[in-house]
């Protein structure tokens, strides 16, 4: 008992080394692409395999041989242990949960095709929402056109409840490389759907809601989506106890989520790609930076300005249009101010009025995006620079650039900047960009993934800034996560959330018998003789050390939930270590306290904060580097 709680202490209180490069795993084949889950294992397809890497260490936990997945056939399902992989070949699709841990099947279904574009959970009513499109591939500056398949599962089982074909949408490019080279499309231009009060909600040529156990449509709203061939131009709903609010086509809507109808109009906004909700006040920006769907390219489309309108009635209060030649996304510092940048400044705006208190230049090229730092000062940021102001006099505070090493590079620059929004907004949530304890979609009750953040494949960070504003450690609640493969052996050191109960030396937990944990390990590798799963690194540890590497495991996501975004990385000549590298600047002090040296640039890297690492691809190597030793 003594070795093991001293194996779950060290684990916990692991830290990377205190050079710059920790780990480098070694592949088969040149790695395609690769992606973290909540805890902390990162998944990697290359040309021939699909491993799971452990992210704290570079071991490989499992490895899947002889399959070619795209990054669209891999998905881990939120607030669970489960990662999805979709098999096609010919006419014949297969869809897999298995265990993220080792790779051992969980379900299998052969009901549903095509590449898993986005999902929603709902644990309490143990249903997993999919939408799938098949022979979503072509190239990058192709109009694709697809029906989407919505299929609503058994998330224990798989077993199909029921199904829906979605009309004809137009899809996004992943990427849009140089060249004339073939990628795959997603959904990202689309709102990924929402659990809540029991239907289902989905937002591809509209406002549609299904009942979520039979699939009953009720509420159809039909309007227009990714307006002028832009992507994300009506903004995230907001759910409220009874209502449901949607912007389109220059018009918010309030909508009963009893009845259905339509409560309130207001009308001739412009286009509307954010809201926020505070009391009885909606704030809607109109204008802003958009994605366009043909070639990548950021655009700029006004109307700029901000309107407020009272929910109660659906009049509008009042109507700010001195945004001039672009705006960022909303910044609320406190419930009587809202603050935006245009072009050339930092604007602060009376809440109740909407009238113009007072503005200051900012200097920033091209203002992309704003958001609040734990001091509660506005951070206004582009691709290559930050600045900060105080709220209540504007008066900068300080300023952090970094210009990108040479010329011809700006596609690379832009989605450098985009992987880096991406990871900040991740861990920030809903206070990156407004006081704590605002309403944003608070009944929603699902978990919901799209590949926008995953895969980054927006080009601006304004749109990266809008839809992360959301409360990352409330929806992925310890107490909603639910475990279905190896995880599960270590519930008994919870607290009741299934989360590690071990802060306390003189705490001892109810750990599972090693008798326990061998009796588990044969009948995983009895039921992995099907799975088709070669080199899983749990088989080869004795009971204690896997209770060690999965309870550190369970500790990654319980601290992720915690974590909030504190850098922000640019891509830039690192002239303290002669080449270049990202720099990454704390958003509370300006101060550019990491430096990675990267030989070959990888702008799909990815930050594990938990664990204090980097990880980039080269070749068919990982690489994982330090950051918190990064100076």
């Amino acid at each position: 008992m003594r070795k093991i709680l001293f194996l779950l202490l060290f684990c916990f209180s692991f830290a990377p080394q205190t050079h710059a490069q920790t780990w480098t795993a070694k592949l088969d084949k040149t790695v395609r692409f690769y992606q973290t889950t909540d805890m902390g294992v990162v998944i990697v397809g290359t040309e021939k395999s699909i491993y799971a890497v452990d992210g704290a260490t570079g071991d490989v936990l499992w490895r899947r041989k002889d399959v070619e997945l795209d990054e669209n056939d891999v998905a881990p399902v939120p607030g669970s242990d489960l990662l999805l992989l979709s098999f096609e070949k010919g006419e014949r699709t297969r869809i897999e949960a298995v265990d993220i841990m080792t790779g051992n099947r969980i379900w299998r279904s052969d009901k549903i095709k095509g590449a898993v574009m986005q999902m929603a959970v709902e644990p309490e009513a143990n249903l997993l929402a999919l939408v799938l499109a098949k022979d979503a591939k072509g190239h990058a500056n192709d109009s694709i056109k697809r029906h989407p398949l919505l299929h609503v599962l058994d998330l224990s089982s798989g077993d199909e409840r029921w199904k829906n074909e979605v009309g004809e949408v137009e899809l996004m490019a992943s990427r849009w490389p140089d060249g004339n080279s073939e990628v795959e499309f997603t959904l990202d231009n689309y709102h990924a759907p929402v659990f809540a009060g029991g239907r289902l909600y989905v937002f591809y040529e509209g406002l549609t809601s299904f009942d979520a156990q039979t699939g009953n449509s009720r509420l159809r709203e039909k309007f227009r989506v990714n307006e002028e061939g832009l992507a994300l131009t009506e903004a995230d709903p907001i759910f409220t106890e009874g209502l449901i609010y949607t912007s389109s086509h220059g018009r918010v809507r309030a909508i009963s989520r009893e009845s259905g109808d339509t409560v309130w109009e207001a009308k001739d906004l412009g286009l509307t790609p954010e809201m926020i909700l505070v009391g009885e006040t909606l704030y809607v920006r109109t204008g802003g930076q958009f994605t366009r769907l043909k070639d990548g390219e950021t655009v700029e489309r006004g109307p700029y300005g901000v309107s407020a309108i009272d929910t109660r009635k659906g009049k509008v209060l009042w109507r700010y249009k001195g945004a001039d030649k672009g705006i960022t996304n909303l910044v609320l510092p406190d419930a009587q101010t809202i603050m935006i940048a245009d072009r050339d400044d930092l604007i602060s705006i009376d809440a109740a009025t909407g009238k113009r208190r007072a503005h200051v230049r900012h200097g920033i090229e091209r203002a992309s995006f704003g958001l609040l730092n734990e001091g509660g000062n506005v951070v206004i940021g582009g691709q290559n620079e930050l600045a900060a102001f105080e709220p209540s006099s504007g008066r900068e505070l300080w300023r952090a650039r970094h210009t990108p090493p040479g010329r011809g590079i700006l596609r690379t620059v832009a989605a450098v900047a985009a992987r880096a929004a991406s990871l900040y907004f991740r861990y920030g949530g809903t206070a990156s960009t407004a006081f704590r304890g605002i309403q944003i979609a608070r009944v929603a009750s699902s978990l919901s993934l799209s590949g926008l953040v995953a895969r980054t494949s927006m080009s601006n960070l304004q749109a990266l800034a809008t839809g992360a504003a959301r409360n990352y450690a409330t929806r992925y609640a310890a107490s909603r996560f639910r475990t279905f493969g190896m995880l599960a052996r270590v519930r008994g050191l919870s607290n009741g959330s299934g989360l590690p109960n071990l802060p306390s030396i003189s705490a001892t937990p109810s750990l599972p018998s090693a008798g326990d944990l061998v009796r588990d390990r044969t009948v995983d590798i009895a039921r992995n003789r099907t799975s088709d799963v070669d080199e899983r690194l749990l088989d080869r540890l004795d009971p204690a050390h896997q209770l060690d590497r999965l309870s550190r495991f369970l500790w990654h996501r319980d601290r992720l939930a915690a974590l909030r975004g504190q850098w922000m990385y640019f891509y830039t000549d690192l002239r303290s270590r002669d080449g270049n590298g990202l720099a990454g600047v704390n958003i509370n002090n300006g101060q550019t306290d990491r430096e990675i040296r990267l030989r070959d640039l990888d702008e799909r890297f990815i930050t594990d904060e938990p664990l204090g690492l980097m990880f980039v691809s080269s070749g068919n190597r990982m690489l994982a580097y330090s950051v918190t030793n990064a100076r």
